[in-house]
């Protein structure tokens, strides 16, 4: 299938830098991948299968929703959800076999009751807030918090954890917070309360805080680093990772307009001559920002074009002048690699002015998907489908 504007996501950069973090940790340390917001756009499912299959032992969600889409998806792998869940959630949670995070001895509670009423039991982590300042238990109120939850009938304490707010850029303070959590753990051990998973260790923690991959902590939770990308651009290191997402679209269209002749709204460029524009099936509602208008640059034949006017919701604009060979329907790379050229999803976030995360979870829905394997597509999500093409599976061996 040939689509206008799509997202090439490159399974076999996946698995790769997969192995990267495993080289990194060792074969001690279990891998939770975080598979949030549709694993940053990627594409959870598709993502979430390859994945397991690498070696992963266990997904993050953000909400009780990501992880039904898992399991109704037929992906049996533990799943832990993340953020705090909402008391009337816990059903969901015990009816998906999915973990959750206990914010409150309320929800811990709830959850007990709708294990109980299932007959199931629940398991549950803990998050402590030794800096972060976003979700959890305060440290100081964490061993007696974590007492009482291991005490709740139908519950199971399967982990405590922590999270690090600057850890790719400032390990004197990451390195502090794991000194804190690794003295909690200690009281826990004193009391005789198992943890079986202690973890605390993001991308950035992964890459440049060798205390938070050690004994006793025993699970790791990247996330960016996996789809070829850095938190950012502050810690140095030597991980060989690859970018797993390409942004493509077409030229639909190949305009040759006068000099001083308006383009898009607000008439914000003027034709400074006659000049061939290119007119690209993508704009602000597939997710390519707004901010780069008249800011941005695409690639078009191995070459940068830049984006004349304002990005719309539906179409951008680009000067081809320098490229006379161009042709309706050539491809064209917002971010990703052509011949010898790149834009990168770093470059596209500072051009916008923000960081690359927003950039690869801010792509929508509307924006096909299409998986990648030894370069054979086996496999396409779109708006009406989800479905495998091709000879080779999710799970084929390279």
């Amino acid at each position: 299938m040939r689509f206008t504007t799509w997202v090439e996501v490159d399974l076999d950069a996946l698995t790769h830098n997969i192995a990267e973090v495993r080289s990194r940790i060792g074969e001690a340390l279990g891998i939770m991948l975080v598979v949030k917001a549709d694993a940053y756009g990627h594409g959870s499912v598709e993502v979430a299968r390859v994945a397991v299959a690498g070696g992963v032992d266990m997904l993050g969600v953000a909400t009780l929703h990501e992880g039904i889409e898992l399991r109704q998806a037929g992906i049996d792998a533990p799943v832990l959800i993340l953020s705090p869940p909402m008391e009337n959630e816990t059903a969901g949670a015990v009816e998906y076999d999915l973990s959750c995070t206990v914010p409150s001895l309320g929800i811990a509670r709830a959850l007990s009751r709708a294990a109980s009423a299932e007959g199931k039991i629940a398991a549950v982590h803990v998050e402590v807030d030794t800096g972060m300042g976003r979700c959890g238990v305060l440290l100081a109120d964490a061993v007696p918090f974590v007492a009482a939850v291991a005490k709740l009938p139908a519950l199971h304490l399967e982990g405590v954890f922590t999270h690090f707010p600057s850890s790719d850029e400032d390990t004197e303070f990451t390195d502090g917070q794991v000194l804190r959590f690794r003295e909690l753990l200690e009281r826990l051990d004193r009391k005789g309360i198992d943890v079986p998973l202690r973890h605390a260790a993001n991308s950035g923690a992964v890459l440049g805080v060798p205390s938070s991959i050690q004994s006793p902590l025993n699970m790791v939770r990247p996330g960016i680093v996996v789809y070829g990308m850095r938190p950012s651009r502050e810690g140095r290191d030597d991980m060989d990772l690859r970018p797993v997402m390409s942004f493509k679209s077409r030229i639909a269209q190949l305009r040759d307009l006068p000099v001083e002749h308006p383009v898009s709204y607000g008439r914000t460029y003027t034709t400074p001559r006659p000049m061939r524009v290119g007119v690209i099936p993508v704009g602000y509602g597939h997710g390519y920002s707004w901010r780069l208008s008249n800011a941005g640059e695409v690639l078009l034949r191995g070459r940068r074009a830049p984006i004349v006017g304002r990005v719309t919701m539906d179409v951008t604009m680009v000067d081809v002048d320098a490229i006379p060979d161009a042709e309706v329907g050539d491809e064209v790379i917002l971010f990703g690699a052509q011949g010898d050229e790149a834009i990168t999803v770093d470059e596209v976030a500072d051009r916008v002015g923000t960081i690359n995360y927003e950039v690869i979870c801010g792509i929508g829905k509307r924006v096909a998907r299409v998986y990648v394997k030894s370069g054979e597509t086996i496999g396409l999500r779109t708006l009406t489908e989800r479905r495998v093409v091709g000879r080779r599976r999710w799970t084929d061996e390279q």
